[in-house]
């Protein structure tokens, strides 16, 4: 198994985010600024994406997979709004009001899955990294205490500077929607 290092997440998210710029809609930007959506950054943020979508019968079919088996919803209709997005994601009920959810990269061959902290999650989660190495080859779950790190110069999404964890630039602020019990 691949072991992941911090360096090189933060190597993979800086391609992707732009350092001290802010990605707000409708922030004011004064003259000679850089703004996010102009930056290099951005417009591979936004290629990945289209990869996602041209890609996405993949996840589709590896959903409805697991939907067969769960209580499945899938969180990645949006990337058809045709924003950015850097991941796929989604969340299996495992009880009607506790969801555990997973995401795979469209920036780089990780996935994460996202546990609540119930006892009958990890026999879930087990099945969920099976389907994703099997649908996704050579893609690695990311060890939660460096997914837990802040990057510091970087916004992404809604999380703004100082906030935005490894997890949040990989896997969007979807991440964030599941909180532990």
């Amino acid at each position: 198994m691949k072991t992941t290092t911090r360096s090189e997440l933060l190597a993979l998210i800086y391609r992707f985010y732009p350092r001290g710029v802010h990605n707000f809609d409708r922030m004011y930007v004064p003259p000679g600024e850089p703004f996010y959506d102009d930056t290099e950054e951005h417009r591979r943020l936004v290629e990945a994406s289209n990869r996602g979508r041209a890609e996405y019968p993949t996840w589709k079919a590896m959903i409805r997979r697991l939907g067969d088996r769960y209580s499945l919803q899938n969180e990645s209709l949006h990337l058809f709004s045709g924003g950015p997005d850097p991941a796929y994601s989604a969340r299996i009920w495992l009880t009607k009001q506790t969801a555990l959810s997973f995401h795979v990269s469209l920036l780089g061959p990780y996935y994460g899955i996202h546990l609540p902290g119930l006892a009958e999650e990890e026999p879930v989660a087990r099945e969920v990294a099976r389907e994703i190495e099997a649908t996704y080859p050579g893609y690695h779950k990311i060890p939660p205490e460096l997914g837990n790190e802040v990057v510091p110069d970087v916004a992404a999404g809604v999380v703004g500077f100082g906030e935005a964890t490894i997890d949040v630039c990989l896997f969007s602020e979807v991440w964030t929607w599941v909180r532990p019990v």
